[in-house]
Formats: structure tokens, C-alpha cells, sequence
């Protein structure tokens, strides 16, 4: 698809509230062992045109972009992550334009992403459906939605250690606002996207961790004219 610059530099920046500094700091050293380089590889693998990445972390993906990849909006609204994502996006083989940003306030007008990646983050947003309403909004008729994601368990133990760890309210404090019980992917076609594909990634001896799962899924195209 071709690329677009239709971004909106007016969105009022995120502060405050979004900065997590032990959290940041923490995270910044985990992310490396949180999905291997071969996953976010497949994750961004044949994008092109323009891109939004929400919830950017410490820019750990844009190193692996395609050079089909026409452009970078990358949105991160906590100020030690943002930092380091913007050197990151230095040393990017694609142009990378980071910015503070949630994704309930994305910089961005309608249809202005041929694709939208959320790697890690959707289990961190305080409205999940309102934040997969906003990048349904800003991706183009028939463009995708990648996304790597933490969900619930599907063995029953596990899926009630993820509801009593964010049901007592332990797990959001320790991770930011990450929930472990939330059905992403539901919540994803929920939001009007079509699910393409989804590939499962083991959670563990028994199945009783934290599973993920690597996916794609579609904004439909705008029906065609009748007249």
C-alpha cells in the first residue's frame, strides 16, 4: 500500500500518570527475554507502507522492520522507555518518528496506518476496547492489525491464577497496569477486525504459564460503490 502522512502533531502529550520509573527500568532489562528476535520478526514480517507501533517500549522492534516499510509513528507514553526508544529509532533502518502517545490519544487521523502493530501492550491499556476501537479508527480499510500478546490461560489452573493475581489487584501494580486474565483476541474481532491468523506459543511445563499468541488481523475494506 502507499504510504501516508496524515498524522496530527496536536494530540496534547501524555505526562504525569504514565510514568512508571521502577517499572521502566526493570522492564527495560527483561524485554530482551520477553519473546525471542525470531517472533518479532515474524510479527513485522512483509509490512510496507506507513506503520503505527503503540506502546513502543524501548524501541526493541525497530531494528527488525523491513525496508518495505515506508515509515514509523512509533507512541510510548512513559518518559525512561520513550528516551530510549528514540535512540533506537537513530539506529533504525527505516524512518522511526517517536512520540508520547497512548493509544486511547494516538497522534493520527482516520485511516492513516496501512498497518498497526501492538507488541506487549494491549494487556496494559486501562480500556482495552476503547484502545482497540482507536487503532481500528487510524488503520485503512483493509489494513492489519499485528499483534503479540500475553492471554488468558486456556488450562483452568493457570486461567485462575491469572484471575486471582488481577482480581486482587497484584499483578496490575507490579506490571503497570499489565492484566494476565484479559481475552485479547476476543476483544480484537470485538473491535472489528477480522482474525487472519494466530499462532499459539507454548506457556509452559503443562500449560499452567502465561500463554502468548502471535497473530494477525484485518480492518475490512470499504464496501464498494454502487453508483
Amino acid at each position: 500500500m502507499e504510504a501516508r502522512d496524515r498524522t496530527n502533531a496536536t494530540v496534547p502529550p501524555v505526562t504525569g500518570s504514565a510514568a512508571h520509573p521502577v517499572f521502566a527500568r526493570v522492564w527495560a532489562r527483561a524485554s530482551a527475554h520477553v519473546g525471542s528476535e525470531r517472533q518479532r520478526r515474524e510479527l513485522l514480517a512483509g509490512l510496507d507502507g506507513r506503520v503505527l507501533e503503540v506502546g513502543a517500549g524501548d524501541g526493541r522492534n525497530f531494528a527488525l522492520y523491513p525496508d518495505s516499510v515506508g515509515a514509523v509513528l512509533a507512541v510510548e507514553p512513559e518518559p525512561y522507555l520513550r528516551r530510549l526508544a528514540q535512540r533506537a529509532a537513530a539506529r533504525a533502518r527505516v524512518p522511526v518518528d517517536v512520540r508520547d502517545g497512548t493509544a486511547e490519544t494516538l497522534p493520527a487521523e482516520l485511516g492513516a496506518f496501512d498497518a498497526v502493530v501492538a507488541s506487549l501492550v494491549l494487556c496494559t491499556v486501562p480500556d482495552q476496547a476503547a484502545a482497540l476501537a482507536a487503532l481500528h479508527r487510524v488503520t485503512a480499510p483493509g489494513g492489519e492489525l499485528r499483534f503479540f500478546e500475553h492471554v488468558r490461560a486456556g488450562h483452568p489452573i493457570g486461567a485462575a491464577v491469572q484471575d486471582r493475581l488481577d482480581g486482587w489487584g497484584i499483578w496490575p501494580r507490579l506490571g503497570a497496569g499489565c492484566h494476565l486474565a484479559r481475552d485479547t483476541v476476543a476483544a480484537i474481532a470485538s473491535a472489528g477486525f477480522a482474525i487472519e491468523r494466530l499462532r499459539p506459543i507454548p506457556s509452559g511445563p503443562g500449560g499452567v504459564g502465561i500463554p502468548f499468541v502471535l497473530g494477525s488481523a484485518r480492518r475490512a475494506a470499504e464496501p464498494a460503490s454502487q453508483f
